[in-house]
């Protein structure tokens, strides 16, 4: 069977059936773009080829096991199952300006073990195929689009570390770009990672212009080894010149990830050395809201005053920064807490 998202395989089978391109292209069309179930896609196809390419064709790589739909704000959590077995977690938010992402999963589990997050505390299970990374975009988008919605931005912050698993990131990156899929501009493809210098030079080279985020949470080395241990491999200070080279390659502000902790990595000392980590660097802060979770009992969030004062305290110093909300914390969608075992 040929994957649907398989550019290659799909123009070999259309020599194959010599089926007219612009039937193919309207039916990828229907499929990628009008967010149509396989059968209304293929019904834009001759009877005779469309029974040929539907029996050659694969149009999905995860089954919908749940949905769960957030009773404060407009995120739904989705529980897929992969074809080895394995479960992941692909959340929908409904932003209220009125726009749409969805928060995609590149591995089932994650071998980072972050102490703040669901998923780390799970362990590492299997990298996620190009297409499974994809099918939960074009099902997140079936599911939107009753609501006359639509995916407008994808980011690589579900479960898994995206740089470990680099080429089917790359390769999915390249179809949501591509016109003759999902078409989505560059810039509204973020990939996030915790920190692995090498990599995200290569992210910044081959995705030049889809956006890199780093997950910092603290620019105390000793600090962030206890949150990150994949920082022991690190030093900041390599990690420091692999975002400049990012934010260069890019020409664009590099996004910074900082998780406020409670007495953790909120303190005086930790504005100073976020603000020494910062200087000179084209950045951007989102100072993210810590979600709890139950493998970590003794981190607590920063209050929301002290997330307002540390804001202030960056801008005032000249910094960018933004002041983010989670959604999907009463369904345990928010950042840090996806996680489900097999």
């Amino acid at each position: 069977m040929v994957s649907i998202h398989d550019c290659a395989g799909i123009e070999a089978l259309r020599h194959r059936l010599r089926l007219d391109p612009d039937m193919l292209r309207r039916w990828r069309n229907a499929f990628f773009k009008q967010h149509r179930d396989a059968d209304e896609a293929f019904r834009e196809l001759p009877p005779l080829q469309r029974a040929e390419l539907a029996a050659a064709v694969t149009c999905h790589h995860l089954e919908l096991l749940e949905r769960h739909d957030s009773q404060l704000d407009g995120a739904s959590k989705l529980l897929f199952r992969t074809a080895r077995g394995h479960r992941i977690e692909t959340v929908i938010l409904r932003i209220a300006s009125g726009r749409t992402a969805v928060c995609v999963s590149s591995q089932a589990g994650c071998a980072a073990r972050c102490g703040f997050c669901a998923t780390g505390h799970m362990g590492f299970a299997q990298d996620l195929t190009a297409a499974e990374i994809l099918d939960q975009v074009a099902l997140a988008n079936r599911i939107l689009r009753p609501e006359g919605r639509s995916i407008r931005n994808v980011v690589f912050m579900g479960m898994g570390e995206p740089l470990h698993n680099e080429e089917a990131v790359y390769q999915s990156v390249g179809i949501l770009q591509s016109p003759r899929y999902f078409d989505l501009a560059p810039g509204r493809i973020l990939v996030s990672t915790v920190g692995i210098p090498d990599a995200m030079v290569r992210c910044a080279e081959r995705l030049p212009r889809a956006r890199v985020a780093l997950s910092l949470h603290s620019a105390r080395q000793e600090q962030r080894e206890r949150l990150i241990p994949l920082a022991r491999r690190y030093p900041l200070a390599q990690l420091r010149a692999a975002a400049a080279a990012v934010a260069a390659q890019q020409q664009r502000p590099l996004m910074i990830e900082y998780l406020l902790l409670d007495g953790v990595n909120d303190t005086t000392e930790d504005l100073a050395a976020l603000a020494d980590f910062l200087h000179g660097l084209p950045a951007h802060v989102n100072l993210i809201p810590y979600n709890p979770i139950a493998d970590a009992p003794h981190l607590h969030p920063t209050p929301s005053a002290r997330r307002r004062e540390f804001a202030a305290s960056l801008s005032a110093l000249g910094f960018r920064v933004t002041v983010r909300y989670s959604l999907g914390a009463d369904i345990a969608a928010a950042c840090g807490q996806l996680v489900h075992s097999r």
